[in-house]
């Protein structure tokens, strides 16, 4: 068979072509977008995107790719991607610009630098969109964090430009902690990208793409072979092909069968360049080689020829054909012959001034770790200093895989203490506290008490997440106290202060209110006047948080709203959110629905704006809870749907599952309400939080009194009202009191009810929150009609639901005005009765759900899916013996029922029915059922 040869028609993908061109008319019309074509490696995504490029006439086409070794370097592929803006006359100068820009910092803490890099960059870039502009990017998965966050700006922004981005990456290599993927889902979720995959290739196509390369059809024995051994991948097939005996085995095989055909010169060449990766430059391979111009440029030209490598349009940059090729050809090199190379390749990119990402890179591979140890500290601290977690992470590993023995011991701490706090950042908190562990043992060899102890909160931080107690993050806490006991200096203060907040973080998430205001206001007062003002700020908005649950609501939410204030003056985005996260929430649990609406709303425009994801998904999960509170049941679910996409930390998840339950459960879909709540529950285990528990064992307990099982409803009523008692807490629990009164009711009579009502209301009580303080007089309505005392059951309901109201609860207050339907029929005031009954459906209904079965008065006044009908008035032609029954029949006689329908609707015999229809043509002195339709339709 012949060399390698590409195929020279692209098969089996028209179907993706002509979406292509589709997208590449609306761009040019001003309608753009992000695309991405996925698929395994091999697959032909680089030979469609050349298709697209080949088809964007009238377009600026920007190229560029990414290599394995840019996740380590912040903006290492904008960097890249301004180069070729540069080569383009029409838009050099906004090229300029951006590699300027990426060797700038701005002011503020170091998420903020990073934030507006990343504002300005996308501004720049979009800004070369004068005309269509085709920005078309290789292997995206494995760009670093800073490139991706600017193309996901972009593709937010592109379909207002003439801007088509498309972008490559293989589906198979997004690995849990790979930044595409979490990057990609929230982009195809917010529908501001679309994905395209490309599927393996049948045996006709191959057969086709066979015929195409060789220009003849092959024996069909040839064909099944290399469709056997290819997969359908069409890369394999081309290199399967190009074997001149036979049809080797791997890929691997065939690309080196391919490289035997070289001359020596080429095949050296080719092994030298692949150490630099998938894509190199031609100064550094000739600084490699030490082989003159003429002798590079001979056996480049070679490699391209035979389709191993092609050149950019400057044809000072080059690539290998796929990164396949390039890594058959990197594992094909003698180990010492690797490190050999890898050791000229650092010392050239040196020279060169290439990023120390690299550079530390090529140390390691050739196996000399102290100046691998040397730059992969610079890249790290540089990267960390715009906030480039993950690619920090790597860096810092590699710093601790390549530190010399003789490092410091001091020194060892801190690169430990740096990489925690990065992998805190990338919620990697097992690794986190292990480091932080590992750092605060070896401070206390090193006699450094004071900078053991500074690192105790942030380890206590890490194991919360991994389920620590807060008896044992309590005690880690305390136990770091008595190591600077002894100093009295300023330092000292500061780290004790520190110490003192975050044990009033932890009893604040705990709920034990007491403990946290002691810490907190102690640490606020033991805090240097110049203290670290992050802490500060997180200060303020835990010791406001505690003094809202603790039902101080004005001073709570001053301290909170004033915190939020300092933190955004200080340009501390971070605490900010935090602020906004903790003053939302903490008024969406606290009934006050109107203030909680207006700071989730503000806290997540500051989130997105400033791109603090991770709080901006938590807001919004609380948003759906406020949401369902107040009965926009659609705009919870959509909420809660979103944070979910999104993703996030822990806590976001079991807030939206929390919604997610709710609405099923006030939708009457038990199952479903169940399955949510109990995977809730099940993540909130771990943590071991009341704020997380507890609501999903509220719902539990809801849905069992829904379906009649009350033995499970009164179980999960003592299981939240224990864990409320042991930290004195309300905001939690103020719901359970009229579950469980209802379930108590149901099950044993009002003595069980009230001994129920009597514990969980003198909680409630004692805390004195207003929005929950309505739980206790409704709770008392309950009692009092079921005990027949309905003077005083009709005052406390009606008090009752017009708190709810006042509070826009919808859950409770919609089973009020249901309460107070039951009331009014056992008052005999069958006309009020309906009335209530008329307006608990029509809230449900703007709800979209039905009314519980539970909230039902036995003897329905009025069938609520049936005609409702106008109360009966006092007037001369409606006789004054019609009884409340009789006159219930007749209205269910005037909707068109039959006896044994009005039967069967108030559950009493046919016989009893038809004797009551009887007895209103008498009272009425009719002789026809459309008589007394038309009787009652006469009513007013």
């Amino acid at each position: 068979m012949d060399s390698a040869l590409s195929s020279p028609i692209l098969v089996g993908r028209d179907d993706l072509v002509a979406l292509a061109e589709r997208r590449l008319a609306s761009a040019a019309e001003g309608r753009g977008e992000l695309l991405f074509l996925a698929g395994e490696a091999g697959i032909g995504k680089t030979r469609l995107l050349a298709e697209i490029v080949r088809r964007a006439e009238g377009f600026t086409v920007i190229t560029a790719g990414a290599s394995p070794g840019d996740a380590e370097v912040a903006g290492g592929l904008l960097a890249d991607l301004g180069s070729e803006l540069r080569r383009c006359a029409a838009i050099a100068e906004v090229g300029a610009r951006v590699a300027r820009r990426l060797r700038e910092f701005a002011d503020g803490d170091a998420e903020r630098q990073r934030r507006l890099l990343v504002s300005d960059l996308t501004d720049m870039i979009a800004a070369a969109a004068s005309g269509p502009l085709l920005v078309a990017i290789e292997d995206l998965h494995w760009a670093d964090d800073v490139t991706l966050d600017v193309l996901g700006r972009l593709g937010r922004r592109a379909s207002t430009l003439p801007l088509l981005l498309v972008g490559t990456y293989r589906s198979d290599e997004l690995y849990p902690r790979v930044p595409m993927r979490a990057w990609r889902s929230r982009l195809l979720t917010q529908r501001h990208a679309e994905e395209v995959r490309l599927g393996r290739l049948s045996i006709e196509d191959t057969a086709a793409m066979a015929s195409a390369i060789t220009g003849s059809a092959l024996p069909g024995a040839v064909t099944g072979a290399v469709f056997a051994r290819s997969d359908g991948i069409p890369l394999h097939v081309e290199e399967f092909l190009a074997a001149r005996e036979s049809v080797p085995d791997t890929l691997a095989d065939a690309v080196l069968s391919r490289a035997e055909q070289l001359s020596p010169p080429a095949r050296e060449l080719a092994g030298v360049a692949s150490v630099l990766g998938r894509s190199f430059d031609l100064d550094l391979l000739a600084a490699i080689t030490g082989d003159g111009p003429a002798a590079v440029d001979d056996g480049l030209r070679e490699l391209a020829d035979r389709f191993f490598v092609q050149p950019h349009p400057d044809r000072s940059t080059f690539d290998f054909r796929h990164a396949l090729i390039r890594d058959a050809l990197y594992a094909d090199l003698t180990p010492y012959r690797r490190r050999e190379l890898h050791a000229r390749a650092a010392a050239a990119a040196v020279s060169a001034s290439f990023p120390a990402a690299f550079v530390s890179d090529q140390f390691e591979r050739a196996e000399l770790p102290e100046p691998a140890f040397g730059h992969a500290m610079t890249a790290a601290v540089e990267a960390a200093g715009m906030s480039a977690h993950r690619e920090a992470v790597e860096l810092y590993r590699r710093a601790e895989r390549t530190a010399p023995a003789t490092l410091p011991p001091a020194d060892r701490a801190a690169l430990l203490t740096a990489l925690a706090a990065e992998l805190a950042a990338v919620d990697d908190n097992a690794s986190a506290a292990s480091c932080y562990e590992a750092a605060y043992r070896l401070r206390l060899q090193l006699d450094d008490p004071l900078a053991a102890a500074a690192l105790v909160p942030d380890w206590v931080a890490a194991r919360h997440l991994l389920g620590a107690g807060l008896d044992e993050r309590a005690a880690m806490l305390r136990g770091a106290l008595p190591l600077i006991a002894f100093r009295t200096d300023d330092p000292a203060k500061e780290v004790r202060a520190n110490i003192h907040a975050a044990l009033a973080a932890a009893y604040m998430l705990d709920r034990r209110l007491a403990e946290a205001i002691e810490d907190g206001e102690f640490a606020r007062s033991i805090a240097v006047e110049d203290c670290d003002r992050a802490m500060r700020c997180n200060l303020d908005a835990t010791l406001g948080a505690v003094f809202l649950f603790a039902g101080r609501i004005d001073e709570g939410r001053a301290l909170l709203e004033g915190s939020i204030e300092r933190a955004s003056a200080w340009r501390f985005e971070g605490q900010t959110a935090r602020g906004y996260r903790m003053l939302a929430s903490s008024l969406s649990m606290l009934v006050e629905y109107e203030q909680a609406l207006r700071w989730l709303r503000d806290g997540i425009a500051y989130a997105e704006r400033v791109e603090q994801f991770n709080d901006r998904n938590y807001l919004i999960a609380h948003l759906g809870h406020v949401l369902w509170a107040v009965g926009d049941w659609s705009g919870a679910e959509s909420a809660a749907r979103q944070a979910l996409a999104d993703g996030g930390s822990i806590t976001t998840r079991i807030t939206a599952l929390h919604v997610l339950g709710y609405v099923a459960m006030g939708r009457g879909a038990p199952a479903t309400a169940v399955e949510h709540l109990t995977e809730a529950a099940s993540l909130a285990a771990g943590m071991r939080e009341l704020q997380r528990l507890s609501p999903a064992w509220w719902g539990l307990a809801e849905v069992a009194l829904q379906c009649g099982d009350l033995d499970t409803a009164i179980a999960r009523c003592e299981e939240g009202y224990e864990a409320s008692a042991r930290v004195r807490d309300a905001a939690y629990l103020y719901p359970y009191v009229i579950t469980g009164v209802r379930a108590h009711l149901a099950r044993s009579g009002s003595t069980a009810a009230r001994e129920w009502l009597t514990r969980s209301g003198e909680l409630v009580g004692e805390r004195g929150i207003p929005g929950t303080l309505g739980a206790l007089v409704h709770g008392r309505g309950l009692v009092h009609l079921h005990e027949g005392q309905t003077g005083k059951a009709r005052d406390e309901l009606a008090t009752a639901a017009a708190f709810w109201s006042g509070r826009r609860r919808f859950w409770e207050g919609t089973a009020a005005l249901a309460d107070q339907a039951r009331c009014a029929l056992r008052s005999r005031k069958p006309a009020e009765a309906t009335a209530f009954q008329i307006k608990t459906k029509e809230v449900y209904a703007s709800a979209g759900a039905p009314v519980p079965a539970n909230l039902l008065p036995r003897e329905a006044v009025v069938p609520l899916s049936r005609p409702v009908f106008p109360a009966l008035p006092s007037s001369p032609s409606a006789p004054a013996s019609l009884s409340a029954r009789e006159l219930e029949v007749a209205r269910l006689v005037a909707a068109g029922m039959t006896n044994r329908e009005i039967a069967a609707e108030l559950t009493i015999a046919p016989k009893t029915a038809a004797a009551h229809v009887e007895h209103i043509r008498t009272k009425l002195g009719v002789s026809r059922r459309t008589q007394i339709a038309a009787w009652v339709a006469g009513l007013s």
